[in-house]
Parts: C-alpha cells; structure tokens; sequence
C-alpha cells in the first residue's frame, strides 16, 4: 500500500482513537470558545482598550485549537467535510487577527458568521468530503 493507502488510515482508521471523557473536554472547551469569542467580539464592537482583550483572543484560539484536536483525534478526516473546513476558517480569521488588528471587529464578526452557517448547513454539505468526493454521513 502506497502514500495514498497511509493517508486513507490516517484519515479513516479501522478503529478511530479514543479520547477518555471526550464530551466533557468538548463541553469545557466549547464554553470557553462561546464565552470568549463572544465577549472578544462585543469588547472590539464597544471599544473596549486592547489590554483587556488580547487574552480573550488567545483564549479563543487556544480553544478553538483545542476543539479541532479533539476533533481530529479519533480520525483526520474531518479537516476534509464542509464542516472541518469552517472550523479551520474560523480559527485562521482568529490568528489573522493578531497581525490585522485595524480589521478585527469584520474579522471576528465574519468568524461568527461562519460559525452560524457551518453549524446550520444542510448535512448534504456539512459532511460532503472534499477527499472522496461524496457526504460521509448523514
């Protein structure tokens, strides 16, 4: 089996890996996501001083990158279905706003907008995989 045989483990294994007490990590780092993404967004809209907001965005994309790892565990697939892609969006627009700190509230606002529309799509787009060309669940 080639490249493309170890990618397909890789992606899809014969049995994913598992994370012990994996929901209560996605609840805790879910929280921390909404809680700070939100109050990072609403700090930018209502000029709150950037000292106090920094850390919000750290502890956003830590978070965010913490959801993806906990994603990503089991199976890689996910960096390839509608909805990993979203994800991965959201969290560059979160780094981008540290080098473009003049554009932050569109930035952060347009990371909640992909947030909306990546957890309501049709799951005929949520799950398409981009790697075998068809939806991987339902």
């Amino acid at each position: 089996m080639g490249d493309e045989g170890l990618l397909h483990r890789l992606l899809q294994p014969a049995r994913p890996r598992s994370i012990p007490h994996v929901r209560a990590w996605n609840i805790t780092l879910r929280t921390l996501h909404l809680m700070a993404t939100g109050t990072l967004l609403g700090g930018h809209v209502f000029g709150a001083p950037a000292g106090q907001l920094t850390p919000l965005l750290y502890l956003a994309i830590a978070s965010g990158a913490g959801l993806i790892a906990l994603e990503a565990w089991p199976t890689l697939h996910f960096v390839f279905e509608g909805w990993g892609l979203m994800v991965l969006a959201k969290l560059t627009l979160l780094c981008i706003v540290l080098f473009a700190w003049g554009y932050r509230v569109p930035l952060l606002l347009a990371v909640v907008a992909l947030a909306s529309i990546g957890s309501h799509m049709p799951a005929r787009f949520r799950h398409y995989s981009f790697y075998y060309r068809r939806v991987i669940k339902q």
